[in-house]
């Protein structure tokens, strides 16, 4: 496997733990359990920072002058990325307003 290839496997692996941790973080919230879900939301986060570098790696190798093959399974890690990071911030939202309502739910 070369390195282009070991990048956008990197891209893959990143950007779905990422997704996963997000999607654990809103289960964990819609339970009522915040200090979870903050911690899952956060190992999402830094495992999009991951997928980011690995991003930016080949942007900077396009920018000097390599040419990288557009294939299918760059498209796929481009799209689990993109995904990812929009899952994360909609993830961030929900767990504010489980935290929200769970404060209402406490209130009696």
């Amino acid at each position: 496997m070369d390195e282009y290839q070991e990048i956008i496997m990197g891209l893959i692996t990143s950007s779905g733990f990422a997704k996963s941790k997000a999607m654990e973080a809103i289960n964990y919230a819609q339970k009522g359990q915040a200090e979870q879900a903050a911690a899952c939301l956060e190992e999402s986060k830094n495992e999009l920072v991951k997928a980011h570098k690995l991003q930016t790696r080949l942007i900077q190798q396009e920018a000097g002058g390599t040419e990288h093959n557009v294939t299918l399974l760059m498209v796929h890690a481009q799209d689990h990325l993109m995904s990812a990071i929009t899952i994360k911030d909609l993830a961030a939202h929900m767990i504010e307003l489980y935290n929200r309502i769970s404060q209402y739910e406490h209130k009696d």
